[in-house]
């Protein structure tokens, strides 16, 4: 199945939100950032929260529309976990880190897609 990064960043925040995730933002870096078309960009409460939020995702990325995981870091411990899809980067919080590495406002210019649990 064919899918644009907008549609693939979609169907990440839905498996987020599925596993409650906080304060889901999809950034569209496209025109300011050669990492990545966009971020998903969202926080749990506790580590094993965070590692069930990437799971839930690389699952359903895997599952729905057979899309290699370039890579994956941060599993550990789990304060910052990052899943990398090429086009999407999926960054998954503890909120503490969030609020210290503060990645929506280091990337400003960007615009925030809208989305709906």
């Amino acid at each position: 199945m064919e899918i644009n990064g907008e549609e693939l960043a979609r169907l990440i925040t839905k498996a987020a939100d599925d596993k409650k995730a906080l304060d889901i933002n999809i950034l569209d870096l496209r025109g300011i950032s050669i990492l990545a078309d966009y971020f998903v960009i969202c926080s749990g409460k506790t580590e094993i929260q965070v590692k069930a939020i990437a799971r839930a995702i690389t699952g359903e990325v895997e599952e729905e529309l057979d899309i290699e995981l370039k890579r994956k870091e941060g599993m550990d411990q789990a304060k910052w976990v990052l899943l990398d899809y090429a086009d999407v980067i999926v960054h998954i919080f503890q909120q503490e880190e969030r609020e210290f590495y503060e990645l929506e406002r280091l990337w400003g210019d960007a615009k925030e897609v809208t989305w709906e649990s």
